[in-house]
């Protein structure tokens, strides 16, 4: 097949970061050994314009995917509207994003999570001036919760409340959408990260932090290989079934009657798992998106 031409979108404003910078290039160096040309390309380089013609967007030549690893959902809109395909596309990028909307697209689905519940809106100026919802919060999922800012990374934006008095001043000290959940407490500072390809386990890894609850946040996060037993395979596999994601980093609680699924990333972090195991995640995800081209080039031809 014809050589392939993609974009590696990245958000400008945190492009200093070290591990953003080392995984960028991991990418583009994995894309040159897997014969794709991949341009990066920032965010703010992609400026949506729309009038009355309809939507445009600053490419210089035609681009037949792009590796979307931002969140910048009304850009991902735009690209696939002018025929750029997606990995992963807007929509599941979307529900991945919001924690919120994870648990509502995945309730009723088989898959064993913890009790959700999700805060009512607030605006940004606002914030939450009134806590009296927190009493039934209370009642349904009792002490301690876990607090999490709908859309959030790396840990930051989630935290345990142990008494009433946490719960409302870290409700009230935010103007962010929150859930609320129960406290998985055998997974405290543990969790196993599940990264997926094409419906493939490509690597796990077991995050563990002796100093705090989350096992991801911090320099103390420790990462180590991890091979995960049947159920926490096929719970990793269902949940990206179900989210029709390509790849996604799929994070799991251990419960004390067996997984418990935390949340999932849809363009997750990959460096921890490479040093971790050796295995380059990267190259798994170029050499999907060239089996997706082949099996569709294979299919259009069965066709004519």
């Amino acid at each position: 097949m014809a050589e392939l031409n993609g974009l590696l979108v990245t958000n400008r404003f945190i492009a200093n970061n070290e591990r953003f910078i080392s995984q960028n290039f991991r990418y583009r160096n994995s894309a040159r050994n897997k014969g794709i040309l991949l341009d990066e390309c920032f965010n703010d380089e992609l400026l949506v314009s729309v009038d009355l013609s309809g939507i445009k967007i600053s490419l210089e030549k035609k681009y037949d995917f792009a590796i979307f690893l931002d969140k910048d959902l009304r850009l991902a809109q735009a690209l696939e509207k002018l025929g750029v395909r997606l990995f992963n596309n807007s929509h599941t990028i979307e529900i991945c994003d919001d924690k919120s909307l994870t648990a509502m697209y995945l309730a009723g689905s088989g898959i064993e999570m913890p009790q959700t519940i999700i805060s009512p809106k607030t605006f940004d100026n606002v914030g939450y001036n009134s806590t009296e919802f927190l009493c039934d919060v209370i009642f349904k999922l009792g002490f301690p919760i876990v607090v999490k800012e709908s859309v959030g990374s790396f840990g930051e934006g989630v935290f345990l409340a142990k008494n009433k008095d946490e719960l409302e001043k870290i409700t009230s000290n935010c103007n962010k959408h929150l859930i609320f959940q129960k406290f998985i407490a055998e997974s405290q500072g543990r969790d196993i990260r599940i990264n997926i390809v094409g419906g493939k386990v490509a690597a796990s890894i077991l995050r563990t932090n002796q100093d705090d609850f989350r096992a991801n946040f911090g320099v103390e996060s420790k990462s180590e290989m991890y091979i995960p037993n049947e159920a926490e395979v096929n719970m990793a596999l269902k949940v990206c079934k179900l989210m029709k994601v390509d790849f996604a980093g799929v994070d799991i609680l251990l419960g004390k009657n067996g997984p418990v699924f935390c949340e999932i990333n849809s363009n997750p972090h990959i460096e921890k798992t490479f040093s971790a195991t050796g295995v380059d995640v990267s190259i798994k995800i170029l050499e999907h998106i060239q089996n997706s081209f082949d099996i569709s080039l294979t299919f259009h031809s069965e066709k004519l």
